[in-house]
């Protein structure tokens, strides 16, 4: 509408231009087809108020107006957007559900990598598990909820507790038991106040093809 764009992006694309990456992104498509967002937030990533990996499919909201991009930073600050995501890790969680608490820095001897760090910056994770898998390998899905958005947050904090997303070869979930092109992570959901009318507006994305095939 008039004052956000809400985005299913596709695995594989990548946001905006950043270190090792100058070629095509969603920010280049995004100002060809609406050429305004030059002027919104960050100029070196128009418009954007929350980001998701390459590999990684599902929703992202952009701010089409100042007025919303501010709005819309005040919500992510304080931890009023609702972001629930769909992965598949290695091995049975011992609990349910439970929250990953711990804070996330970039890793000093890989700096495409993030770990968690004890000078990192604040970051939890809630997840249950929706269902397990025995056969052909020991597997979970999971439902995750980012209460923080930090670079790679979910990948990071499921790996720290043994369960790596499967697919996932930055944080060791890549196995020759199951082979996955990319992490098995999805945005499924995104719920936010609406920047113009103040009400709470939900979007739902479904299992993209190649991970309902997994």
């Amino acid at each position: 509408d008039d004052q956000v764009i809400v985005i299913d992006k596709p695995a594989g694309l990548v946001v905006h231009p950043g270190p090792g990456h100058s070629g095509s992104t969603l920010v280049h498509g995004l100002l060809a087809r609406f050429p305004e967002l030059a002027d919104v937030g960050d100029p070196i990533r128009p418009g954007l108020v929350h980001r998701l990996d390459r590999g990684t499919s599902g929703l992202l909201v952009v701010a089409r107006t100042q007025h919303a991009y501010t709005d819309l930073v005040d919500q992510l600050s304080t931890h009023s957007v609702e972001r629930v995501y769909s992965a598949l890790v290695w091995r049975h969680p011992e609990h349910h559900q439970g929250v990953v608490d711990a804070p996330i820095g970039r890793s000093r001897r890989d700096p495409l990598r993030m770990t968690v760090a004890v000078d990192g910056r604040e970051s939890r994770t809630h997840y249950r598990v929706d269902r397990t898998f025995q056969h052909p390998v020991e597997a979970a899905l999971l439902t995750c909820e980012l209460e923080t958005g930090r670079t790679h947050q979910i990948r990071v904090h499921l790996s720290s507790i043994g369960h790596a997303v499967v697919g996932d070869a930055l944080y060791g979930g890549v196995r020759h038991s199951l082979v996955v092109s990319r992490p098995f992570l999805h945005a499924r959901q995104l719920a936010f106040e609406h920047p113009g009318s103040s009400e709470t507006v939900v979007f739902e994305s479904p299992l993209p093809a190649d991970l309902l095939a997994v």
